[in-house]
């Protein structure tokens, strides 16, 4: 293994692993090798490199790009972030993420990728809980695919970067007979089913969320957990595991595809079975309110109407601006036999996002000396409890820069982190129950979803206690990620007993009104101090 960050400043270059191929890994692989040249990166996904959260992505990136509203600025950014995380935000972190936004975009106009103009303007969007239209998209309603259109086409013109597909991780490797342990490489099982090793100065986690955990989510397949659970059992600390968002509008067909949030920023409304909107009941932003109270606002008045389903309605917004604004989704919804310049649509809260992660600092670094995390699958504090709308793709390309930067030989940051958090041990009661993964969705969704209660989440605790699983393939392995992650959830769930952002739970309604606001200018540091974070007791590392 090469030892230490050579790089340009000796003569051995360094070598850096990137786990998955979203936004974030293909930025993070970019930017190291823009800082340091003599860098070798290899990049692994799961499955084909084109399935990811990233593609999948409608809305496009917030961001406050000066000199084009005046109306807007990055304090007013700053300030909705902080809003919608209902008082549970790292503000450093969103005064990063904010701030950074403007370079970034550059960039990725000099990589060539094609954000949505108006004349000589960028074409701006809004979308719930922000105060200003600040959405920069790419094709109408195709922002993930544009992104990663230009992520893409950039990493494979390096050839430096190994980009390698079917690639299972199974461990991060670490070297424990230094003076502190040390991510060091990691296994992986390939296609053809071979178990090998890379080793490595430096490994960034970017593998993105754990939707597969409910039974209707808009991620895609693959969202099994893997980056949270390979920290985990490499001794790294997780944060805010009990925080997962539900995006409130989610086509209810098999599948659960994203409606964008975009489209009630345009004047489409929510709307019951008898076409009666009845948001304002719950929340007075309404429409545009923070998603958690959106979803948890069509969850209740679910329970208490006994209704099937609520509808989207964009039959105001006209068929020529539907199909000019929203292209993919008109198809989208053709597709299933229906045609929302007519008639109401029916959606259904589906698992989005999930705000907890592996626990870093603002340069993405983890409790575990040379293992870094980026995107979703890091949890940084800048969503606090609930994550404001397409903050998502910007928080990977900072993050995923950042992180880049620390690991670089160029870069000079403050001394590794150490973070508080409590040894957990999450194992299971010795019984191994076989499941499936329908099973583990339908206990999830049941007890752990947009609304929880204390009885419940006993329920689903002592469930998931009897699961077990044997791990003779990748199948066995996603499985035992997701058990993982499912206990990870329940257990942070179980233990913060108020309601807070997309923690909501019925036997404490009342605090979930308390959503603490953050005027502009009188902003204090909030979060991380509330925040519970946990390491592997087994692991034996001092996070």
């Amino acid at each position: 293994m090469s030892q230490g960050r050579q790089g340009a400043q000796g003569t051995q270059a360094q070598r850096v692993v990137v786990v998955g191929g979203g936004a974030a890994g293909l930025y993070s692989a970019l930017t190291v090798r823009a800082l340091d040249p003599g860098a070798q990166v290899t990049l692994l996904t799961k499955r084909n490199i084109e399935e990811s959260n990233t593609r999948y992505a409608q809305g496009g990136i917030a961001a406050v790009i000066p000199g084009i509203a005046a109306s807007d600025s990055i304090g007013a950014h700053i300030a909705d972030t902080l809003a919608a995380g209902a008082g549970l935000c790292a503000e450093d972190a969103v005064t990063l993420m904010c701030g950074e936004a403007p370079q970034h975009i550059a960039h990725l106009e000099e990589l060539g990728v094609p954000f949505d103009a108006e004349g000589a303007q960028p074409a701006l969007g809004r979308e719930a809980a922000h105060s200003a239209p600040r959405i920069l998209r790419i094709g109408g309603d195709a922002s993930g695919a544009g992104l990663f259109a230009g992520l893409i086409a950039a990493v494979r013109a390096d050839g430096a970067i190994e980009v390698v597909e079917h690639a299972f991780v199974t461990a991060i490797l670490r070297a424990d007979d230094e003076q502190a342990p040390r991510a060091a490489g990691v296994e992986l099982i390939t296609g053809s089913g071979a178990v090998s090793v890379i080793e490595a100065d430096a490994v960034v986690l970017a593998t993105g969320g754990a939707g597969q955990l409910f039974e209707h989510t808009t991620n895609p397949s693959v969202a099994t957990a893997d980056g949270v659970a390979l920290a985990w059992y490499a001794g790294a600390a997780v944060a805010d595991a009990e925080f997962f968002q539900f995006h409130p509008t989610a086509l209810d067909v098999p599948g659960n595809p994203l409606i964008s949030e975009a489209v009630r920023g345009e004047g489409a409304h929510l709307v019951d079975a008898s076409g009666q909107r009845f948001l304002q009941h719950f929340t007075g932003a309404g429409d545009l309110a923070p998603r958690d109270l959106v979803s948890r606002s069509i969850a209740r008045h679910l329970a208490a109407t006994g209704e099937a389903r609520v509808f989207l309605d964009a039959t105001g917004l006209g068929r020529s601006f539907l199909e000019r604004r929203f292209p993919t989704l008109t198809a989208l919804t053709r597709r299933h036999g229906l045609d929302w310049s007519v008639e109401p649509i029916p959606v259904v809260p589906a698992a989005h996002y999930w705000m907890g992660g592996v626990r870093t600092d603002t340069w993405g670094r983890t409790s575990l000396p040379g293992l870094y995390a980026a995107g979703e699958v890091a949890c940084t504090g800048v969503h606090g409890a609930n994550r404001l709308a397409s903050n998502s793709l910007l928080e990977g390309l900072v993050f995923g820069a950042r992180a880049a930067a620390a690991l670089s030989a160029a870069a000079s940051v403050a001394p590794w982190p150490v973070f508080a958090s409590t040894p957990l041990d999450l194992g299971g009661s010795g019984v191994e129950q076989a499941f499936t993964r329908a099973e583990l969705q339908r206990l999830m969704s049941d007890h752990v979803g947009v609304v929880r209660d204390g009885n419940g989440l006993r329920i689903a605790a002592k469930q998931l206690a009897q699961f077990g699983t044997a791990v003779s393939s990748v199948g066995d392995r996603e499985q035992g990620n997701l058990l993982l992650a499912a206990r990870l959830v329940v257990h942070a769930a179980a233990a913060r007993t108020t309601s807070r952002g997309a923690h909501y739970r019925s036997d404490d309604p009342d605090s979930a009104s308390n959503r603490p606001s953050v005027p502009e200018g009188s902003r204090k540091p909030v979060g991380f101090g509330s925040s519970m974070a946990f390491s592997n007791a087994a692991a034996g590392v001092n996070s």
